[in-house]
């Protein structure tokens, strides 16, 4: 292994350590224990994935209606309007965007023109 390629790896697992320290990393490993601590959403969600397997298998067979997918949503609409699913979803949410943020600050040093180094071959 490289130096480079070892360093590389260092500072990702740097990275990854500073990640777990973010404000939304620690509001989302909250929401989503107060989630899992959750008897009443763990219920709803076991209702609402069982919902959705059966609409599933019926869509597969091909007898799945319209009432059966509503059926679907109207449960995972329910499960989503559960307050602590909602805080669980908002910091999930703030959490990608976050990450997306970090995903572009290391992916810009990394761009590349392939279409002028393959000879113009693939230029738009």
């Amino acid at each position: 292994m490289s130096i480079q390629t070892s360093r590389a790896e260092e500072l990702g697992t740097e990275l990854g350590e500073a990640i777990t320290e973010l404000p939304e990393y620690e509001a989302f490993e909250s929401a989503k224990k107060a989630v899992e601590d959750s008897e009443t959403t763990q219920e709803k969600i076991d209702e609402f994935e069982r919902i959705r397997q059966e609409f599933m298998l019926a869509r597969q067979a091909g007898t799945a209606t319209q009432e059966d997918l509503q059926r679907l949503q109207e449960t995972q609409n329910e499960l989503h309007s559960m307050p602590v699913m909602e805080e669980y979803l908002q910091a999930k949410s703030e959490l990608a965007e976050r990450l997306d943020a970090i995903n572009d600050v290391i992916s810009d040093p990394l761009a590349v023109n392939f279409g002028e180094e393959a000879g113009g071959c693939c230029q738009d």
